[in-house]
């Protein structure tokens, strides 16, 4: 029952605000007519009162949108009936409660003290001179309590309402860093799996051109090398469907059947790298500089997939049929250079052309790994390949 009647005044404040001006303005009323108790001026008229009471109440009924002005007309309606000589009670300061209570809801904390003050000195030194009682400091207290005590509730709900608000705000927050947070992630991700796969078509798909192309060409005249070719390009193609399959399986969720649980490919498999490439006809020489030393398992497939990418860019792009790999371990960083004397087919890098993200992947590669890229033509005409990555990224 007494939830049924809370969510009904939630639904209806105006019918709230009706009831309580009505009990404050019957408070007052009876406040005002029996308010000579104990008094010796048992001939007070009690319509004073009654008159002032309901000017206070009426004011009441604008407290929300004008809390200031509402707290200054009651005062002026409540000090005189205390200074009348009615007796002060917490009855006959009932509106005046009322107009402080919602003062200290709607306004700071500031305001509010300082209109109780004012109202506790209008009304405190009239109830100790006319008190009929014998105890002075009981007549100031009572009043100066009875008037504080809005101000102190309404203050700690607003406290209250303020660090409620506030939590919704960081629950809102956290929630709405939460999703950009994932967004970011999905993005990354999405870059990342999109790198893979270029890599892994822009190498293999190129190699079995090549392949199919040659093969092609010597199937007549050197059916024995063609046979060879065509053997070489079912290894290339199967080697693409087994990391294909295996960057797709990024996709599935982990409780998933049929992930692949083949390793990322590595600076390990740069032997078969190499040797997929000398089956083209591009001659290539690997070289270390400095002491090897293990990397971490992100730097190592970077470095992997960015030597595959610049030979591949040799292999489709540069007129040379020989190509050399620099792997140079110095401090805590790992230079990878790639380098051809070719002179190539095209003027422009491969990011310029049309379609070319062979240099943008690899630029990207290094720096998600906390290094650097740099790519560009050499001085005697070739193509030089230049990725710094941090051994421990």
């Amino acid at each position: 029952m007494l939830k049924h009647l809370q969510r009904y005044l939630r639904s209806h404040p105006r019918t709230a605000d009706a009831w309580a001006i009505a009990v404050a303005f019957g408070l007052a009323v009876y406040a005002g007519v029996e308010g000579t108790w104990g008094t010796t001026s048992d001939q007070l008229a009690w319509w004073p009162g009654v008159v002032l009471s309901a000017l206070a109440c009426v004011a009441l009924w604008w407290r929300r949108r004008h809390p200031v002005a509402v707290v200054v007309i009651v005062a002026l309606c409540v000090g005189p009936e205390v200074i009348y000589g009615y007796l002060t009670t917490p009855i006959l300061l009932a509106p005046a409660m009322l107009a402080l209570y919602w003062l200290a809801i709607e306004t700071d904390r500031r305001t509010a003290h300082l209109y109780g003050l004012v109202l506790v000195v209008l009304v405190v030194p009239p109830s100790v001179l006319g008190d009929n009682f014998g105890n002075p400091v009981l007549a100031a207290l009572n009043p100066a309590f009875f008037l504080f005590l809005p101000v102190a509730w309404g203050s700690a709900l607003q406290a209250r309402r303020a660090y409620l608000g506030s939590l919704y705000m960081r629950a809102e927050l956290a929630e709405r860093t939460r999703e950009e947070e994932a967004r970011r992630r999905v993005e990354e991700e999405r870059v990342r799996i999109a790198r893979e796969l270029h890599d892994v078509v822009a190498h293999h798909l190129a190699l079995a051109n090549a392949q199919a192309g040659t093969a092609a060409h010597l199937v007549r005249r050197r059916p024995e090398q063609a046979e060879r070719l065509i053997t070489d390009l079912a290894g290339t193609t199967g080697s693409a469907l087994r990391e294909l399959k295996a960057t797709v399986g990024l996709l599935r969720r982990p409780d998933e059947q049929g992930c692949s649980t083949e390793p990322s490919p590595g600076l390990g498999r740069l032997p078969e790298l190499i040797a997929e490439h000398a089956a083209m006809g591009l001659a290539v020489t690997v070289s270390d500089e400095g002491e090897e030393r293990p990397l971490a398992p992100g730097v190592d497939l970077t470095a992997y997939r960015i030597v595959q990418e610049a030979l591949t860019n040799v292999g489709k792009h540069a007129a040379t049929a020989t190509a050399r790999v620099t792997l140079s371990y110095a401090g805590n960083l790992l230079t990878i250079t790639v380098a051809d004397d070719g002179a190539g087919e095209r003027a422009t890098p491969v990011e310029d052309a049309p379609g070319g993200y062979g240099l943008i992947g690899m630029r990207e590669r290094a720096h998600s790994a906390g290094g650097r890229f740099t790519a560009g033509r050499g001085p005697d005409g070739g193509f030089t390949v230049v990725a710094e990555l941090p051994l421990n990224f």
